[in-house]
């Protein structure tokens, strides 16, 4: 990366953004801030994308920049198929996404573009505020002599507030697993690339709210990085509060759906009894030529585990069949949580699951195995433990798995890889009963208290930076007043 002043930009930037009813004078504003970018004008076009206004949105005949209207019908909040369409529109391969009532500083796109330079499957996540705009209009904004910031000073503004989040995980540096949380719309960037490679915007969201957060988790299971940049200031055109009761009311309805699809306790909690349209966790059961008794044993201890947020995908060689798949299928398949019988890979069926875990059939062992494997990985990337036959069983993060693949590497090339004893995760060893070994009661499950989800927190701290960041997160929250 090359140091801010050093930069010199020599990738041609697309600027998407996505226009509703924005009223004229409006969007000749976000232009005019536009305007006044350090980014060369040769270098970036500007592609609104009217999602259906009436009167439709025009190119202001005022701007010099080089901008094109697309649209498409209304149906909806259409956020999301908007920047998809305007992704398709796109001449250029990097992607940033500003809202239509925005103005940006004059170093905003250089900051998101820098990153794009030079890592091709980053998401960069800008910074906004919203202030009053009294008394502004689009000249103003084209012919000031200071910042934004300076022509704003003194007007009410409500700033987007992340510090609990940035600071928790050292501006999303950290082992957490929510950085995807940090992520808001309307100014953001990505390559064109990785954008579709992580299946761009779900246009299934037709309310305001969430969608760039599922995108951002989506991008983060892919392996990409998330990169939260400061300089890269925008200020909405009006205070936070207009039209604050609607939006909460659609983003109440938004968090549900979100985590049907955003496999992270976060949105989810964790209680047992739920199943969800993309799991926490894929088991995979690797068949071999086992019967379909010991197999069906397996899989139904796997179903019972302490971690209920699963799949469980039934992986018979290819050409398999005959008695044993038809009765595998017959047992299972009316259970939407198996997947019986030779299929793509587990990382192409479930790319969005946060972990994948592998075992083979023959394995045995006590109930909770995925509970066990997810508490010895603690905050490593990849944890494997040796079967006494000379197998072996695994759980690596999905993030880790893309990003091996997409560099011909290994998930422990991107972090901490664990060794875990049999003897940890309740795996019988030759000789031993199974009846004797794993007949005994297995002890209550208990639900998460507020103490045991800060000592989940805490076990993502690795490192005495780790710790510090943890501290000043803590006190935050502390003095904030809010349940940890």
């Amino acid at each position: 990366m090359p140091a801010p002043d050093a930069f010199a930009p020599t990738l041609p930037v697309s600027v998407i953004v996505p226009c509703y009813q924005t009223p004229a004078e409006t969007l000749a504003m976000t232009l005019a801030s536009l305007e006044g970018q350090t980014y060369p004008r040769s270098l970036f076009e500007v592609v609104l994308v009217d999602d259906g206004s009436d009167p439709p949105v025009a190119r202001p005949e005022s701007t010099p920049l080089d901008v094109r209207v697309v649209r498409q019908e209304r149906r909806g909040f259409g956020i999301a198929r908007a920047r998809n369409a305007g992704v398709r529109a796109a001449a250029h391969d990097v992607l940033i996404f500003l809202d239509s009532d925005m103005l940006v500083e004059a170093g905003w796109m250089a900051a998101h573009a820098r990153w794009h330079h030079s890592v091709s499957d980053v998401l960069t996540v800008g910074f906004r505020s919203y202030a009053a705009m009294d008394g502004i209009d689009a000249e103003t904004v084209r012919r000031r002599a200071a910042s934004l910031r300076a022509l704003l000073a003194g007007r009410p503004a409500d700033p987007i507030d992340h510090r609990g989040h940035l600071l928790r995980t050292r501006d999303l540096t950290s082992r957490a697993d929510d950085p995807f949380m940090a992520v808001t719309g309307g100014n953001f960037g990505i390559g064109k690339a990785f954008y579709r490679a992580v299946g761009g915007s779900d246009e299934s969201f037709t309310r305001w709210g969430m969608e760039e957060v599922e995108l951002a988790y989506r991008a983060y299971t892919h392996g990409g990085l998330l990169a939260p940049v400061r300089s890269a200031c925008a200020w909405h055109q009006g205070r936070r509060s207009d039209d604050g009761d609607a939006k909460r009311r659609s983003l109440r309805l938004q968090y549900a759906k979100a985590s049907q699809l955003i496999a992270h306790p976060v949105l989810r909690g964790d209680r047992p009894g739920r199943i969800f349209t993309t799991p926490q966790y894929v088991v995979t059961v690797e068949a071999g030529d086992v019967p379909a008794d010991p197999i069906a044993r397996t899989v139904m201890k796997l179903l019972a585990d302490r971690v209920h947020d699963l799949v469980v995908r039934i992986a018979l060689p290819p050409g398999a069949g005959g008695d044993r798949l038809a009765l595998l299928r017959e047992t299972f398949d009316p259970d939407p949580r198996v997947c019986v019988g030779p299929a793509r890979s587990a990382l192409d069926e479930f790319p969005t699951a946060s972990f994948h875990v592998t075992l083979p059939a023959t394995a045995v062992f006590a109930r909770d195995l995925v509970f066990r494997l997810r508490v010895g990985l603690g905050t490593a990337v990849t944890a494997a433990a040796a079967l006494p036959d000379g197998a072996s069983l695994s759980v690596t993060r999905t993030w880790a798995i893309h990003r091996a693949r997409r560099t011909a590497g290994r998930p422990a090339d991107f972090g901490d890889a664990r060794t875990l004893s049999a003897g940890a995760l309740k795996i019988a060893t030759p000789g031993a009963s199974r009846g004797a070994r794993f007949a005994s009661a297995i002890e209550p499950i208990g639900y998460p208290t507020r103490w045991e989800r800060l000592r989940r927190r805490a076990r993502e701290v690795g490192s005495g930076r780790d710790a510090w960041s943890f501290l000043k997160w803590l006190v935050w929250r502390t003095r904030a007043g809010r349940d940890a």
